[in-house]
C-alpha cells in the first residue's frame, strides 16, 4: 500500500527551472543542486524509494525561509522542510520535485525562561542539543522519540516517545510556533501563556501537519524540572499478557511512572546479543520513575508488588546513573539490535496505538500473525499509552517480499482500527499510511483537504503527504 501512495506526482518543470535560477542567484553556495546533496535530503529510513528534490537550501534565518517560500509560491514549486531526516513514513520525499529547506543551520536556542519553564528554539535544534544546553538551568525537555531528531521535525510529526506516559507528546509540550505561510509571510500562533481561549487553536493545527500547511521557523516549548532522583529497572514476565496486565494495574493505581516500555522475547534476544546483556529472553518491561529519593523508592516497591501479582520475576531497579543509562541505551539501540539479526534484509518499522485495555489483545494477535506467516519481526512498545512498534525484517529486492511486508502492515492496521485504535501513534502518515488514514477517519479527511486547500491553494507545502488532493 505504501508504494502505491509513494507514486511520483506532476512536476511543474517550467516553474522549477525558474525557481532554481532565482534561488541560486539569491543564496549562492547555500543553495545546492548537486545529486549528492539532493540524495541526502530524500527518504532513506524505510523501503519507500527516495524521491529527490531539485535543490537544497541551507537556510540560516527566518528571512531566508520567507524569501524562499515567496519565490517558490510565485512559481508554484513544492517546498519540503528537512530536519535530521529521521522520519519513517516518507515525510521528506519530493514526489513532485521542488526544493528542500534544510534547517541544520537554524539551530539557535533563542530564549529560555527558567521561571516560566519554557523556551523558544529554531527548528533545527535537536533534542539532545537542547537538553545539553538546559542542563545547568535545572530544566529539561522530556520528549524522547529515540532518534536525536530536530525539534521542528518532532513538532511536524507530533512525535512522542518513551516519556509520553508521564509528560505527554509534542502536542502537549508545544506552546506556540512561528510559521511561514503560502504567501511568504510569518505568523505566530500563540503567546507564552500556559492557557488561552483566544480564537482557533492554530498551534495544534500545525503540530502534526507534517509540513503540509507551512514551514516552521521557531517553536516555543514547555519544559520540566530535572527530577531530584531517577530510578530505572527491568522485569521479565512469562507472557505479553502478563506484562500488559502489570502495566494496566500500574496506571490504574496512579503510580506516576515516567517510562514503561515493553519488549517481546525476540527483541530481548536481539538486545542481549547486540548490547552484550544477559536478560531473560521473555516479554520484558523497562521502567523509569522520577521524583525524590523517597518517592522513587516507594514507586519501585509498589511496582515490584504488582509485577509479582502478575507472575513477573524480580524487579531489578537502580538509581545509579551509569547503570540506568546502559539500560536505556539498550532500549534505544533496539532498532540496530534487530537489524543485526539479519543484516542482509531490509527493515520496516511501523506503529499502531490502541486503548490500553486492548494492548495485550493487539500484541497477542500480532504475534500470532507473525508466527502464522513465518515472519521475522520484533515488538517494542510504549506500553503506558497503548502504543507499540513492529520492526519487520524482509526481502525488499523482490515484489513478492515487498508484498508480504505490505500485507502484514495492512493486517496490523486493520487490527488496531478494529480495536478503536489508530494506524499510527507517533510515526505520522507521510506517504506510507495514507490508505489507513482514510479507513480510520473517513469523511474527516475531506475536511483536512479543505483546510489544506484554504491555507495552501497551490499545494506547494510537502505535496503527496498525509492524503492526495481530491
Amino acid at each position: 500500500m505504501a508504494l502505491k501512495d509513494a507514486k511520483a506526482g506532476t512536476r511543474n518543470e517550467a516553474g522549477i527551472a525558474a525557481a532554481l535560477g532565482i534561488l541560486k542567484q539569491s543564496f549562492g553556495e547555500r543553495f545546492q543542486t548537486g545529486e549528492a546533496f539532493r540524495a541526502q535530503h530524500a527518504h532513506t529510513t524505510t523501503y519507500i524509494p527516495p524521491q529527490l528534490p531539485d535543490g537544497v537550501l541551507f537556510a540560516e534565518s527566518a528571512d531566508d525561509v520567507k524569501a524562499a517560500v515567496k519565490i517558490c509560491a510565485e512559481h508554484k514549486v513544492p517546498v519540503i522542510g528537512f530536519g535530521t531526516g529521521s522520519s519513517l513514513e516518507g515525510q521528506v520525499n519530493a514526489p513532485n520535485g521542488g526544493i528542500s529547506i534544510d534547517f541544520n543551520r537554524m539551530n539557535r536556542i533563542l530564549e529560555v525562561n527558567t521561571e516560566d519553564l519554557d523556551c523558544t528554539v529554531e527548528p533545527g535544534v535537536t533534542r539532545e542539543q537542547l537538553n545539553t544546553y538546559l542542563r545547568d538551568t535545572g530544566l529539561f525537555f522530556p520528549i524522547d522519540p529515540g532518534a536525536n531528531a530536530s525539534i521542528g521535525g518532532m513538532t511536524s510529526t507530533r512525535a512522542s516517545g518513551t516519556n509520553a506516559v508521564r509528560y505527554g507528546t509534542m502536542k502537549d509540550n508545544v506552546l506556540a510556533v512561528t510559521v511561514v505561510t503560502a504567501n511568504g509571510e510569518e505568523i505566530r500562533t500563540a503567546r507564552r501563556a500556559r492557557k488561552s481561549s483566544a480564537g482557533y487553536d492554530l498551534t495544534r493545527l500545525f503540530v502534526g501537519a507534517e509540513g503540509t500547511l507551512g514551514i516552521l521557523t521557531s517553536v516555543t516549548l514547555r519544559l520540566q524540572g530535572i527530577p531530584q532522583k531517577i530510578g530505572g529497572g527491568v522485569c521479565a514476565f512469562p507472557t505479553v499478557r502478563a506484562a500488559c496486565d502489570a502495566v494496566i494495574m500500574t496506571i490504574q493505581m496512579g503510580i506516576p511512572v515516567a517510562r514503561i516500555e515493553i519488549l517481546d522475547a525476540l527483541q530481548i534476544r536481539a538486545c542481549n546479543a547486540y548490547s552484550k546483556l544477559s536478560y531473560d529472553e521473555k516479554s520484558t518491561l523497562f521502567l523509569e520513575f522520577h521524583g525524590t529519593d523517597e518517592t522513587v523508592a516507594l514507586q519501585s516497591e509498589q511496582f515490584a508488588e504488582i509485577a509479582a501479582e502478575c507472575g513477573g520475576g524480580e524487579f531489578a531497579w537502580t538509581v545509579n546513573a551509569d547503570e540506568r543509562n546502559k539500560l536505556w541505551k539498550a532500549r534505544h539501540d533496539a532498532y540496530w539490535a534487530s537489524r543485526a539479526l539479519a543484516p542482509e534484509m531490509a527493515a520496516l518499522s511501523t506503529d499502531v496505538c490502541v486503548p490500553i485495555s486492548r494492548l495485550a489483545d493487539c500484541i497477542d494477535e500480532t504475534q500470532a500473525d507473525i508466527e502464522e506467516h513465518g515472519l521475522l519481526a520484533m515488538i517494542v512498545g510504549h506500553a503506558g499509552d497503548g502504543n507499540f512498534h513492529v520492526l519487520l525484517l524482509f526481502d525488499d529486492k523482490t515484489d513478492a517480499g515487498i508484498a508480504v511486508a505490505e500485507e502484514f502492515v495492512g493486517r496490523l492496521n486493520k487490527r488496531a482500527l478494529a480495536m478503536d485504535g489508530t494506524c499510527t501513534g507517533e510515526h505520522g502518515i507521510g506517504q506510507g499510511k495514507m490508505a489507513f488514514l482514510e479507513q480510520e477517519l473517513g469523511g474527516a479527511v475531506d475536511l483536512m483537504r479543505q483546510i489544506k486547500q484554504s491555507l495552501d491553494p497551490d499545494n506547494i507545502f510537502n505535496p503527496g503527504k498525509i492524503f492526495h488532493r481530491a
